[in-house]
């Protein structure tokens, strides 16, 4: 098939690889990035925004959802893409790196595979729509717009910069502080702070922890009392179960009865996808955080091969499962594989949304693969290509596993090396 003109919107790790890939497939690739380096969510960025819940839809959004001390929650061993591993050490030598020596990592792999000369930077996308066979993409760089045809887009735009924030009845009422971890950078603004923090995720334990170095007292409200014990270790936290109401005196009153006088409500709730950019006539949608339809988490059958998107899934792989969404997309492009009919793709993603149904799986967590590698290694099968190393996988799986366990608070102080050793 003759070389395609492809727009790649974003350039973080999945911008990146969709880059390399459809370069290395002979196509014409123009990545957009709206901040002014490469990186994505691995840039850095100590600003917040000036509505600390991100619900402002006039706010000027920041990209970074990083906190200052935020470290992997994976090691590094797997971190790394097929042919460009993550073993340098920078600066940072422990297993478990900052975010600094991740972004590090990412820019040798954008100058090893000339990725920066593709990157336009500065560049943020407000429009991607259909036009016949075509893509119409406008992009803006401060004041300058700039309208251009496309024959593909790869939607690389991450999703960890829209917050998911909960409503609690009489929230509208409650006169203390709120803030989204997506706004969270340092510990000092809770100092001598009552503080409740929502959630039990990795980046709830990980500020819990910190913030309880400097606050008065901290507070976590989780749904599951399978997770509480691995904050037990730290002094001036208080395990409660979800929020029941909170009301006009500052107080927050929990199911299980309890209750506490607050001065901030910290939501480390997740974040929603969003493409306000895409204008693609309802026929890819966002309902209660699922995209779609999306034949496996990649094509939307009514738009493929033109329209595609890479790192939706969450819950498994990461980098490896990216890498090879991107090299999926870069051969169907370029003919070398041949997607099923725009009907029998519509009828695998409706079987595969009707399985979730049955085992009662909420539409929210449509994407989350559940630690499972099935669908990695379906990809890998289809590209004829070796599947994503057995050693990884075990790691990968581990690690998950205990992240959300009462070990999850010792995380990163394993002995990587030596659990290897063990499992080899």
């Amino acid at each position: 098939m003759p070389s395609l003109n492809v727009a790649v919107i974003g350039a973080g790790v999945a911008g990146l690889l969709a880059g390399r890939e459809l370069q290395r497939a002979g196509h014409r690739v123009t990545i957009f990035e709206k901040q002014n380096q490469v990186g994505g969510t691995w840039v850095y960025d100590p600003r917040v925004e000036s509505d600390l819940l991100s619900l402002d839809p006039d706010r000027d959004i920041i990209h970074s959802s990083l906190y200052s001390s935020l470290r992997t929650n994976f090691p590094r061993h797997v971190m790394g893409f097929s042919d460009f591993s993550f073993t340098k050490i920078y600066e940072d030598s422990r297993t478990f790196p900052s975010h600094e020596e991740v972004l590090q990592f990412l820019n040798d792999f954008a100058q090893q595979f000339g990725l920066v000369e593709l990157t336009r930077l500065n560049a943020e996308v407000v429009r991607v729509e259909a036009r016949n066979d075509e893509w119409i993409v406008e992009s803006r760089t401060g004041e300058l717009s700039l309208e251009e045809v496309f024959d593909a887009v790869v939607v690389c735009v991450g999703h960890h910069t829209e917050p998911r924030v909960p409503n609690f009845p009489g929230i509208e009422k409650w006169p203390g502080k709120q803030i989204h971890s997506h706004n969270y950078r340092v510990p000092e603004p809770f100092r001598d702070q009552i503080v409740v923090v929502i959630g039990t995720g990795p980046s709830a334990m990980d500020i819990s922890a910190e913030i309880a170095e400097v606050a008065k007292e901290v507070h976590v409200s989780t749904r599951s009392s399978s997770v509480l014990s691995k904050l037990a270790i730290f002094a001036k936290l208080n395990n409660h179960s979800e929020i029941d109401y909170v009301d006009e005196s500052g107080r927050v009153v929990f199911q299980d009865g309890s209750s506490v006088q607050a001065d901030i409500l910290f939501h480390c709730t997740g974040y929603r996808y969003k493409f306000p950019f895409l204008k693609s006539n309802n026929v890819v949608t966002v309902e209660d955080n699922r995209v779609g339809p999306l034949y496996k988490h990649v094509f939307p059958p009514e738009l493929a091969p033109r329209l595609s998107f890479i790192g939706i899934p969450y819950g498994t792989s990461g980098f490896p499962l990216m890498e090879l969404q991107a090299k999926w997309i870069s051969l169907v492009l370029s003919g070398q594989l041949v997607l099923p009919s725009k009907e029998t793709m519509m009828a695998d993603t409706e079987s595969f949304y009707k399985s979730l149904e049955l085992h009662g799986i909420p539409l929210r967590h449509t994407h989350s693969l559940h630690l499972k590698f099935d669908y990695p290694d379906w990809l890998a099968d289809e590209l004829g290509v070796p599947p994503i190393d057995e050693l990884v996988k075990k790691i990968q799986e581990h690690f998950l596993k205990i992240i959300f366990s009462s070990e999850g608070s010792n995380l990163r102080d394993w002995d990587i090396n030596s659990w290897i050793d063990s499992i080899i």
